[in-house]
């Protein structure tokens, strides 16, 4: 019984404030992380506390009102349906979903619903392995997001804290009685570098990525392919300055050794944070705010940018549905190597 109780000391699960917004905390070890549960079941931060290390790119007290204005290049911002939409159109199933234009200069909508939207706490907690989180969004007629997409859904994501790094759970169920679209992305912001002394300069990046999608002036696809640089070669291969260049690019996503992810080396310190991020993410965009060091967005897509729009079948679009009462969920995860 002291042993459990000694492995139980090691984890703790609390509400608290995160800038003085809401948070639930979790602690196991060395590592702690928070998510802000109203403003869109966004993980925060992610931290080893003893080395010092920021996984996340976390806002600054001075920029808590942007980021709460659009809470887009923080944490892990969830995205439903993510990224562009040409004028603000969805297809589906016979009828054209409008969405509004957020992206005026392009004349798309960007991002989705749910990244600023209060989700529910629904539990939090610690076991004799970890301490975890749950959060839950359920759309019904009454809900702000059914004006803009009219299907009965539950969202969820718990997340997981252990020595074994942070895990992530995410869970889609159809609620309706009509078949919904279930397209999906989360705008991960990744610190770089995320050692408190260390220099961008000494970090590289590696992503399982294939093929780079093509984009019109209006950052949608044209659904041709272009060649990769010598850099995106790197990037795919043995890794690359994660700023090279301004990044804003769409790719496919091919897995490697049944793993699709990202690896970021501090090669002066020699460690590597992965993003394993599970095989249902067919796309990645990655922007690296304009090539400016600090953060870069590796970013999983279910589906294609601006899916219901583009002339390509469904498999290769990441264009899929579910029927009512049917289910989704993938898991990813942030380790350290």
């Amino acid at each position: 019984m002291e042993v459990g109780d000694d492995k139980l000391g090691q984890f703790s699960a609390y509400e608290g404030t995160y800038q003085g917004e809401k948070a639930i905390w979790l602690t196991a070890g060395a590592y702690e992380a928070a998510i802000l549960p109203e403003i869109g079941g966004n993980l925060i931060a992610f931290r080893d506390v003893e080395k010092g290390y920021r996984f996340l790119h976390e806002p600054t007290e001075e920029e808590m009102p942007s980021f709460k204005a659009r809470p887009i290049i923080h944490g892990i911002p969830v995205l439903f349906p993510p990224n562009r939409y040409e004028d603000g159109k969805f297809p589906w199933n016979g009828k054209t979903y409008q969405f509004p234009v957020n992206e005026a200069e392009r004349g798309n909508h960007i991002h989705g619903f749910v990244s600023d939207t209060p989700w529910e706490v629904e539990e939090f907690g610690r076991t004799d392995t970890g301490s975890y989180v749950t959060v839950a969004l359920t759309v019904n007629e009454e809900h702000a997001v059914y004006a803009h997409l009219p299907h009965l859904f539950t969202l969820r994501l718990r997340y997981t804290l252990s020595a074994d790094g942070l895990s992530q759970h995410v869970f889609v169920r159809n609620n309706g009685k009509d078949a919904m679209p279930c397209l999906l992305a989360f705008h991960t912001s990744v610190n770089a570098p995320f050692a408190a002394d260390g220099s961008a300069k000494d970090y590289r990046v590696k992503l399982t990525i294939g093929q780079r999608w093509e984009m019109s002036e209006r950052m949608l696809p044209t659904g041709k392919h272009q060649p990769l640089t010598a850099d995106e070669l790197q990037l795919q291969g043995e890794g690359v300055y994660p700023f090279f260049e301004e990044m804003d690019n769409h790719y496919t996503a091919v897995a490697q050794n049944g793993r699709n992810r990202m690896e970021l080396t501090d090669t002066k310190l020699d460690i590597t944070l992965v993003y394993d991020v599970g095989t249902s993410y067919k796309q990645w965009m990655i922007w690296n705010n304009f090539a400016t060091e600090g953060f870069f967005c590796p970013e999983p897509q279910i589906n294609l940018v601006n899916a219901p729009n583009i002339d390509l079948p469904a498999e290769e679009a990441g264009l899929f549905s579910l029927a009512p009462g049917e289910i989704w969920e993938e898991a990813a995860r942030f380790y350290v190597k």
